[in-house]
């Protein structure tokens, strides 16, 4: 389990693909992200939860396979993306961002992205059978990132689109600053949310 809020930043330094799985290097700047870090163990790259198989240097690898290279935008990674990643959840750690399970529910694509004053605004369009699973303000997951729904700008059956305030400070710690028009994003709704709606269509 995770809260949203990122830790750090990696960069993919190569990338394997075996069968219909791809196996990914990411290179992390800072290796005191490792601590308490260990194979075997899990971290959210993305927003999405993986296994750590080899953690060398400042370097550690891990397997994507088919079913989640078709789910999050983990396919599109390439040597030189920027990826946000996320240590799991410890107990009696502070919750500032929502509960995250790394479990993506579908991708995003971004309309638009622009500087507007104080921040940015970032304009993110996805399949509108996921139009229930967002309300105004509340909560969302993109990239991993946790993140406020400032506007639901568009909803019918087959699109949804929703407005995010961006602050400077999550701009300038993420993978947001390479975001621009058309870039994937994996997107986790509000767990708590999705419970409510399965219970209501009993």
């Amino acid at each position: 389990m995770f809260t949203g809020i990122i830790e750090e930043t990696g960069t993919i330094i190569n990338v394997i693909s075996k069968g219909s799985s791809k196996e990914f290097t990411v290179a992390v700047s800072r290796k005191s992200f490792f601590n308490k870090l260990y194979m075997g163990g899990s971290i959210a790259v993305n927003g999405t939860c993986i296994t750590l198989e080899k953690i060398s240097g400042g370097t550690f690898k891990f397997t994507a396979v088919k079913e989640t290279l078709k789910k999050t935008n983990l396919g599109f990674l390439k040597t030189g993306t920027l990826i946000n990643l996320e240590k799991p959840l410890k107990l009696g750690s502070g919750l500032d961002g929502h509960i995250v399970l790394g479990h993506v529910d579908t991708t995003g694509v971004v309309e638009s992205f622009v500087n507007i004053k104080n921040g940015y605004e970032l304009v993110i369009a996805f399949d509108g059978k996921y139009r229930d699973m967002v309300i105004y303000t509340g909560s969302i997951c993109i990239d991993g990132i946790s993140l406020t729904v400032a506007q639901i700008a568009d909803e019918t059956k087959s699109k949804t689109k929703i407005k995010i305030a961006i602050i400077p400070h999550t701009f300038k710690v993420t993978n947001v600053m390479n975001y621009s028009k058309g870039t994937v994003v994996n997107i986790e709704f509000d767990v708590l949310g999705k419970y409510i709606k399965r219970i209501l269509n009993k």
